[in-house]
Formats: C-alpha cells, sequence, structure tokens
C-alpha cells in the first residue's frame, strides 16, 4: 500500500452531485452534495457559509476541505450551497442577500433537501455555520429533523437572545469554536453570552483566527466536527493525515 500525505488541495474520493434546493419564496440556490465513497453516511452536515458580501460562498476553505475529505476518512455526508445571491465556481444561486432575514427560506430548503433525501438517506443530521453561518443557524435553524448546531467563530452579529432562548429550550446541543484572536468574538466573551444555552460547549482555540487559516486549524475544525457528529469514527489522535493513495483524486 502507497501511501500519501494529506495536503491543502487534497481531494478524496466521494460521490459527488451537484445539487439544486428550491425555496418557499421561489428561489433556485446551487449546491453540491458529497457522499463516501461506497458506504452510506453516517452523518450529514449542512454547512451554512460565512458572509457573502465578505466573500463567503459553499467554496470557502473549511467546507470545501471538509467535503473533499469527511466522506472518505468518516462516511460523512457533506451538504454546501450558495445561500442567496451568492456565486462560487458552481454557479450563482438565484435571488439577493438580504441580511439574514430572507435567508430563512435557504436553511429550510437545504434541511428540508437533506430530510427527504433517499438514496441514501441522509440520517444524523447537523447544522455547522461558519461566521454568518452561525447567525442562520441560532435564527433559523431549529428545526425537528437536526440533531445539533456547530458553531464556528460565532459573531452573534444578527442572532437575538430570543433565538438562544429557543435552543436553550431545545436542549440540543450547541458546540461553538472560537478562534483565540477572533475579530469577532474571543473566547471569554464568547462564554459569557452562550451561557444563555446552558448545553453549549464553547471551545477556545489557541492561536486561531477568524478564518481558520492554516492546516493545522482545519484539521482541528475537522476533528472536532467528527467528534461531535460521529465519534466511532475519530481515531485516537485524530483524522490520518496520510491515506492509501488509490484515495485521492487530486492533490
Amino acid at each position: 500500500m502507497t501511501m500519501q500525505e494529506i495536503r491543502s488541495n487534497t481531494v478524496l474520493a466521494a460521490r459527488r452531485e451537484e445539487i439544486e434546493l428550491h425555496t418557499a419564496d421561489g428561489l433556485k440556490l446551487v449546491g453540491e452534495l458529497a457522499l463516501p465513497p461506497s458506504n452510506d453516511p453516517v452523518a450529514t452536515l449542512v454547512t451554512l457559509h460565512p458572509l457573502p458580501t465578505h466573500g463567503g460562498f459553499m467554496d470557502s476553505h473549511v467546507y470545501k476541505k471538509a467535503a473533499n475529505r469527511l466522506p472518505a476518512l468518516a462516511d460523512i455526508a457533506v451538504l454546501r450551497f450558495n445561500t442567496r445571491g451568492t456565486s462560487s465556481p458552481r454557479g450563482t444561486s438565484e435571488g439577493a442577500f438580504d441580511s439574514a432575514d430572507g435567508e430563512r427560506f435557504d436553511v429550510a430548503a437545504a434541511i428540508e433537501f437533506a430530510e427527504f433525501h433517499e438514496s441514501p438517506a441522509l440520517t444524523n443530521r447537523w447544522l455547522v455555520g461558519w461566521s454568518f453561518g452561525t447567525d442562520l443557524t441560532l435564527m433559523h435553524g431549529l428545526d425537528p429533523s437536526i440533531e445539533g448546531a456547530i458553531l464556528l467563530s460565532p459573531p452573534l452579529r444578527w442572532s437575538q437572545p430570543e433565538h438562544l432562548a429557543a435552543w436553550a429550550e431545545s436542549r440540543k446541543p450547541v458546540t461553538a469554536l472560537v478562534p483565540e484572536l477572533d475579530d469577532n468574538l474571543r473566547p471569554d466573551e464568547a462564554r459569557d453570552r452562550f451561557a444563555a444555552i446552558p448545553q453549549a460547549d464553547v471551545i477556545g482555540v489557541d492561536g486561531a483566527k477568524h478564518l481558520w487559516v492554516g492546516e493545522k486549524y482545519v484539521r482541528r475544525v475537522l476533528d472536532e466536527i467528527v467528534r461531535i457528529v460521529a465519534p466511532s469514527k475519530l481515531p485516537e489522535g485524530g483524522l490520518p493525515t496520510e491515506v492509501d493513495a488509490s484515495l485521492v483524486v487530486e492533490g
């Protein structure tokens, strides 16, 4: 067996589908679903990207690397899509940015797609929000079909106390990964703010910044995601940094 290092641009084997989401207010959103190469998924990530007016989109690097790695490494399905008015190489979603209001229809469409996908069934569904996507998660993602939420660099910009209260009442698990050097909300303040959700677990990540630049920090995020949604798939010491070269599609 020939082993190959997983680098920043490595793409591992997966079944990849270009998808379209249809919102209740009549828009078509573009996205991709990445499935394990041969097994049924043990968990599904519905990802909500950073602020599109500041460069966020479905290919924001942590999500692209999640889709490139987690289906093969952990049998986790990754659903990525562009919210309204957002563009990427996959295409442009219809509509226009709406400051976390109209995006409630986008979140609902993604959750509905994951809930009713049949072959294979997308079970054990979790929302993963990053930056602006964390506000969408907290404001619009509390759905019966969602197991819980993972928040990357939450700014708590649009989220209101009533949204936090609703998650608290739901008792669904919430984990916030907060960079030590975040420009918006740092770990100590985050712990104070998320005290409104008693079950929330706030994890400060030393040395990290809002955009999680650097393989060290991407690996930490992906390890934490797997630990939460599919703990049996996380080896002691974290996800592998090398794989059988036959699994490498690119990079």
